[in-house]
């Protein structure tokens, strides 16, 4: 008996190592992959116990949503906190949620009004393939996103409008909107307002985003320079879960901005995120909607982040569409040219 329980406890120490290898193996493959360099041994041993509990993760989150795939990717050596506070928003960025503002201002709220005869929609649909969309964009370590998502509305609504596809200064944005708290996070609508306020946004080429390193920075607009302008803006929603209306505006209109919980979406390899308790609706990130596709036999949003190329297909990821999804029918608005 005692020689069988010897043999147990070596067999489960010998499992131990090896897994403890293959995790190392795959820390360094990481490390390869991303270019991370770690400057002394106690921060590599830091950041490979970060990697080993985000793995941990991932492959829970991978058990919970069979139409999803989560595993190792380039935030993989951060702590979720090291995370939400580089690449998301505090959740007190947004302001009070629609459906409060609409019951305390309804005359003063531009609202979408969507058409008496809902139209029979077609099963894909993607403004990307009309050369409606621009490149992704690398927010980098600022929590800026609700100005890229305002600034990516506005590209794709001022080529729709009969204009030439543009880039346009985000950077504007983050260091001029003083309503708003630059990386600190902010809100479209008020975004918008900036935008409208100021006459307009600048060209990306005139002014660059700066922010990477996640400094507001001082504002250097120029009115000379303007590029493009809005008369407006708008809630394309009037209350959440309107999915059906937020596809209605996407095909009549151009890819809107949203407003989701993203606090998982670290771990996001690929595939569709399709369950809901995977995030909930404590809206953290703005992205844009692009249009609609059937994946796995669901239909699916597509979703354009701003996070660089480098994660998942491409900077986009698929959500479910129809049961909202890390709250992505909660706030979603547009600009109007």
């Amino acid at each position: 008996m005692k020689s069988l329980l010897f043999v147990c406890a070596l067999l489960v120490l010998f499992v131990s190592v090896l897994s403890m290898a293959e995790e190392e193996r795959e820390f360094k493959q990481f490390q390869k992959t991303y270019f991370k360099t770690y400057h002394s041994q106690e921060e590599y041993d830091h950041r490979f116990v970060i990697f080993k509990k985000n793995l941990k993760q991932a492959k829970e989150m991978d058990a919970k949503d069979p139409h999803a795939s989560f595993g190792v990717t380039k935030f993989s050596d951060l702590s979720q906190e090291e995370f939400s506070s580089f690449y998301l928003m505090p959740k007190s960025s947004l302001k009070n949620t629609l459906r409060q503002q609409l019951s305390a201002d309804d005359d003063r709220l531009p609202v979408w009004q969507s058409p008496s005869h809902i139209q029979a929609l077609p099963t894909s649909y993607d403004w990307r393939s009309k050369g409606m969309v621009t490149p992704v964009y690398n927010q980098a370590q600022c929590g800026s996103c609700w100005a890229f998502s305002t600034t990516e509305n506005i590209e794709s609504m001022w080529a729709i409008a009969g204009h030439t596809l543009t880039t346009l200064s985000t950077q504007q944005i983050v260091s001029c909107d003083q309503v708003d708290a630059g990386c600190g996070g902010g809100d479209p609508p008020t975004a918008y307002q900036y935008v409208h306020g100021a006459g307009g946004l600048e060209y990306l080429k005139d002014y660059p985003y700066t922010s990477s390193a996640g400094v507001s920075g001082k504002c250097k607009f120029d009115k000379a320079d303007l590029a493009v302008q809005i008369s407006n803006w708008t809630y394309v929603i009037t209350s959440p879960r309107e999915e059906m209306q937020v596809q209605q505006w996407t095909y009549t209109n151009g890819p809107p901005s949203i407003c989701v919980d993203a606090s998982t979406w670290s771990n996001y390899k690929g595939g569709v995120i399709s369950t809901k308790s995977l995030c909930g609706k404590a809206l953290d990130h703005c992205v844009q909607i692009t249009g609609w596709d059937v994946q796995s036999g669901m239909n699916v949003w597509v979703v354009r982040n701003s996070w660089g190329t480098d994660w998942g297909y491409s900077g986009y990821l698929y959500v479910g569409m129809g049961s909202e999804v890390c709250g992505i029918a909660q706030k979603v608005t547009s600009s109007v040219i």
